[in-house]
């Protein structure tokens, strides 16, 4: 493929380098050490009995909310996500930002809280782990020191947090209006080194109350499975306005990969691009002067992931909906308290589905799209032009190969031989934890997948059907990504083998080139 690019961009856009920048998904992820211990030493200091009742009844609330979320009609709700300063009863007054979160919705007591580290922390701590994980390989410069984690509960965003930017972080604001899961996250992070410094808050006005104006921008400001918790969407607008209001870069937002989910998700998306949009169009209008350009720019936001436009959601008006799904390793508390007695024994891995939206402050970058002047070649062409040595293949090499066709998109974890809680030693862990994240540095600074434009998403599982590969892909229309669209594309391998190795490799959430 080297051969067919630009000279410009051929140190730079090998396959191998492609592959590895459209990589976003994680296989099995296995929670670390120093949180399964954590988490199993908490609910051993507890004591409290019927726990697996607790989970039952905490996974029935959850399900009730579901409920709530649904009742919201979208179509009813359009005028207020687009523009929530125009009212039939205040036209003439501005709606001011208020937010009763805290005093409605579901509340966490000790019950729930101890419910819910046993059996959710570790797939809530996945989720954002992996959409944390994707923002660092997007934006590799990316280094936040002061975060807002909204809607904090036990701090599963925190633990992941500290695994994605270990030593960037310096202080940590964390908004939980529950008294229980506050105590629970300090409990948690007893005995761990280097904490960044924080402060817990009961509710955004008391953080915007204590600390200093200069201080309340913030690098990163994460809420993650929060928004659904409320079940009141002008209250939700006003809460995504407020984090927004508080972010100085990056905002976000994670939600379970329900259809509900994807609704909060999408109304919020277009909620602040509209606002950032109507800035700018009133910037535009007031002929602003020269030395004030820096500052309209400013105004601006585009997505970082997962969407690679800024337009409408192309799902919006169709039976799908968008989320993703990142498999981990139950820890024991989990295959402790969700296993019920008659039922079968619970698989060693468990799908966290999930829906989020990174937003990020300014104008999106203008980059070229990573396959402007490429040429591939068909599988006759490339036929054409063997030589007969190069058709002998070894037996050590076809072992490779057929190693490679058969690789499975995650691997199968035997729930009787794996144990969540092995005793490792630490400094057994810490040397192989830093060599694993240094090789993930390098690779990432060298291979990761600009924001200008021609990254598509996969948004759906691939469809593998001998020599063709079925991809659902998100992609952007246009060169400066104002638009975007819903495409089926089958790559097959006699017109492109280089994509179709490139495709059959490809998992549900990465990216893909175009």
């Amino acid at each position: 493929m080297t051969s067919f690019l630009p000279e410009t961009s051929r140190k730079i856009f090998t396959p191998e380098a492609l592959r590895s920048a459209a990589k976003q998904s994680q296989r099995c992820l296995v929670v670390p050490v120093h949180l399964r211990r954590a988490i199993k030493k908490y609910l051993r200091e507890q004591e409290e009995p019927h726990v697996k009742r607790k989970v039952l009844r905490l996974s029935e609330s959850l399900n009730a909310i579901k409920e709530v979320n649904s009742q919201l009609v979208t179509t009813s709700s359009r005028e207020l996500v687009e523009d929530p300063l125009k009212s039939s009863e205040q036209s003439k007054q501005r709606w001011k930002i208020k937010s009763s979160y805290g005093d409605i919705g579901f509340k966490y007591r000790d019950d729930e809280t101890i419910a819910y580290v046993a059996s959710r922390m570790p797939a809530v701590f996945s989720a954002c782990y992996r959409v944390l994980k994707e923002v660092r390989r997007r934006l590799p410069g990316f280094s936040p020191a002061r975060v807002l984690d909204f809607g904090a509960g036990t701090g599963s965003a925190f633990w992941a947090l500290r695994e994605v930017w270990p030593e960037s972080l310096e202080k940590i604001n964390l908004v939980e209006p529950s008294q229980s899961m506050q105590r629970a996250g300090r409990s948690l992070i007893q005995g761990l080194k280097n904490l960044p410094l924080i402060h817990g808050y009961d509710s955004i006005q008391a953080l915007t109350k204590s600390i200093k104006k200069s201080e309340r921008e913030h690098d990163l400001v994460i809420a993650s499975y929060v928004l659904g918790e409320i079940p009141s969407l002008k209250d939700r607008i006003t809460v995504v306005r407020q984090l927004w209001d508080l972010t100085q870069d990056v905002l976000v937002l994670v939600e379970p990969g329900t259809p509900q989910g994807y609704n909060i998700i999408s109304q919020m998306r277009s909620h602040i691009l509209w606002m950032e949009n109507r800035k700018c169009r009133k910037s535009k209008a007031a002929n602003i002067a020269s030395k004030d350009l820096v500052v309209a720019q400013k105004s601006s936001a585009f997505i970082v992931a997962p969407c690679p436009h800024d337009g409408p959601c192309p799902l919006a008006k169709t039976s799908k909906y968008c989320h993703f799904v990142q498999r981990l390793e139950r820890t024991s508390s989990q295959r402790a308290y969700k296993r019920s007695k008659g039922e079968p024994p619970l698989r060693g891995f468990e799908d966290e589905k999930f829906c989020f939206v990174v937003i990020r402050r300014g104008q999106r970058p203008r980059e070229p799209w990573p396959l402007d002047g490429t040429e591939f070649e068909t599988l006759k062409e490339q036929q054409a032009k063997r030589n007969p040595e190069d058709l002998e293949i070894e037996y050590e090499d076809l072992i490779k190969l057929q190693q490679e066709a058969d690789d499975n998109p995650y691997e199968q974890v035997d729930p009787s031989t794996y144990d969540s809680d092995a005793m490792e030693s630490d400094a057994q862990e810490e040397d192989e934890g830093e060599e694993q994240e240094e090789e993930e540095q390098e690779q990432e600074e060298t291979t990761s997948a600009d924001l200008g434009g021609g990254w598509g998403r996969i948004i759906f599982p691939s469809v593998r059907r001998g020599r063709q590969v079925t991809m659902d892909i998100c992609r952007s229309t246009k060169r400066d990504c104002s638009e975007g669209s819903f495409e089926r594309l089958v790559i097959t391998k006699s017109k492109n083998p280089t994509l179709h190795h490139q495709a059959r490799k490809s998992l549900w959430g990465d990216l893909w080139p175009f």
